[in-house]
């Protein structure tokens, strides 16, 4: 066992034949950059090797130790897997101790890599289920959902541990890891959802963009998050599991005529998540980075390679690792509304709307969605409402990415915003009305479904416009006159009663910008 004055990483190796050696410290290699770690290899016998033969047909390691404060985001271990193997299975277990108040206690995550390697960026990703999950599998036709199936080639795979928190006294940890022989089953190519559904022609399309299911952190399957998605009149929505594409090639069934299945990925770094909208299906985008190693852009431009969009999710919230570290340099949109709206929403909204006058011809819309985990988080709350040429995968982006679109809190909820100066010249949510300084422009709002709310007018000075109260039947439109000099963008605002005295109500709705002038 370690001794009590080894102050580095101690892991016991306990071979499953019965035979144990320790790796301390030295074991502990560094790959490539201070934020991850290599422990020492675990190695299997060969099918060949094996005499006289496992009855079971399967072998397994067991490998124990403590990562200490301040360790890396990522733990690597690697395991020699022979020639002959059919299956792997991990499973993982760690002590949440006891921690003072205010302290964080142990957190860990788990993942795989195959024999291609860690390396960030690289081909060798097979898997991550974070810490929803105490075990997984990966066999040639099948796989724990997070994880990706294929097959089981001879080389060394990587487990990687991620210590999310680690309590004051380490984190202890146990990985056990088992090898199953035999015939590996065929390999089935991965189908993915189309890319369109029957639309409205240029309609309105409403979208939720931040889901999971079981595929992971989520609770909800992939049928029951369509079933949702449906029932809350909604359109299309995204696939955005957590640093993971696995549930990709199982969203085909589950689309539709009446819904347009989008593929994509939550990059969950320690920085800031971002949802990465619409991609081809089957990519994959790392997430193993922080600010500090200027690596965001790179993978960016990944998404956008793979026609995809960056959005920064929920960039004030308080979750750690949640909070947007980034900038907003590369992002296509922002998520300012993420769930029911609560402080940090308001924050989001307030910073996103301090940007719009930064660089008017270069703006970033603004996006909500539900972030749903569980069946008892609501699909579709809130929703993005996007003008759209067709209900289509490249139709939906550019909606989103020109911000012609509002957020609203349900399909109940519906607007129609609009400017209009002399000449006839008018423009939309996401548009520029080309009008002198000086000309009159009428800002127009017609909201339904928002009993007991009040409309809002904010430019770039501030709220300049409040409706009176929205009366029972839901609808109300509300004016209002301006011109260029006096306000340069414009967007609405619905907001419910406010809950605290001096700061404003909860939204139940906002718009995209429309902005004024030359």
């Amino acid at each position: 066992m370690c001794e009590a004055h080894d102050t580095g990483n101690c892991t016991e190796h306990s071979a499953g034949h019965g035979g144990e050696h320790l790796m301390g410290r030295r074991a502990l290699l560094v790959t490539g950059t201070a934020t991850a770690l290599t422990l020492g290899t675990v190695t299997f016998a060969s099918a060949e090797e094996r005499q006289p033969p496992n009855e079971s047909g399967e072998e397994t390691e067991v490998v124990r130790g403590t990562l200490p404060t301040g360790s890396p985001d990522f733990v690597y271990l690697p395991v020699e897997v022979p020639r002959g193997v059919r299956e792997i299975h991990v499973a993982y277990t760690y002590e949440k101790l006891p921690v003072p108040p205010g302290t964080q206690g142990n957190a860990l995550d788990i993942g795989i890599f195959d024999e291609r390697g860690t390396e960030l960026g690289g081909r060798g990703f097979r898997g991550w289920s974070g810490g929803a999950r105490t075990e997984f599998f990966l066999r040639s036709d099948d796989a724990t959902p997070g994880y990706i199936p294929g097959r089981i080639r001879p080389g060394t795979w990587h487990i990687a541990l991620g210590p999310y928190t680690v309590a004051p006294q380490g984190l202890p940890y146990e990985v056990t890891i088992t090898l199953k022989y035999g015939e590996q089953a065929p390999t089935s190519k991965p189908a993915y959802p189309p890319e369109r559904a029957k639309g409205r022609g240029r309609a309105w399309y409403r979208g939720d963009c931040h889901i999971h299911s079981w595929y992971s952190d989520g609770k909800r399957t992939l049928a029951e998050i369509a079933a949702a998605a449906r029932a809350a009149g909604l359109d299309f929505i995204n696939s955005s599991e957590h640093n993971t594409h696995s549930a990709h090639a199982h969203w085909a069934p589950e689309a539709g005529d009446d819904l347009l299945i989008l593929t994509g990925e939550e990059i969950t770094t320690r920085n800031g998540h971002i949802v990465a909208l619409g991609m081809d299906g089957g990519t994959f985008v790392d997430w193993r980075y922080r600010a500090r190693d200027n690596r965001f852009g790179h993978y960016a431009r990944e998404v956008r390679r793979a026609g995809g969009l960056v959005v920064p999710a929920h960039p004030h919230a308080t979750c750690i690792g949640c909070n947007w570290k980034f900038g907003f340099g590369e992002a296509d949109a922002v998520e300012v509304w993420n769930g029911p709206f609560t402080p940090d929403d308001e924050v989001s909204l307030q910073s996103w709307d301090n940007t719009l006058q930064a660089d008017p011809r270069n703006w970033t819309p603004a996006m909500g969605n539900s972030d749903a985990h569980s069946p008892a988080d609501r699909i579709g709350t809130p929703q993005t409402v996007v003008l759209a040429d067709d209900l289509t995968r490249e139709a939906i982006l550019a909606g989103i990415r020109a911000g012609r679109s509002y957020v609203a809190e349900s399909a109940a909820v519906s607007l129609d915003f609009s400017a209009a100066g002399g000449r006839g010249r008018h423009a939309g949510i996401g548009g520029r009305l080309d009008v002198d300084r000086d000309d009159e422009v009428t800002v127009r709002l017609a909201a339904k479904g928002v009993p007991g709310c009040t409309i809002r007018f904010v430019t770039d000075q501030g709220t300049l416009f409040t409706s009176a109260v929205v009366p029972e039947s839901g609808e109300l439109t509300a004016e209002w006159r301006t011109t260029a000099s006096y306000a340069s963008y414009v967007r609405a605002e619905v907001r419910r009663p406010a809950q605290v005295p001096q700061l404003p109500g909860p939204l139940a709705a906002f718009t995209n910008p429309i902005f004024l002038g030359p």
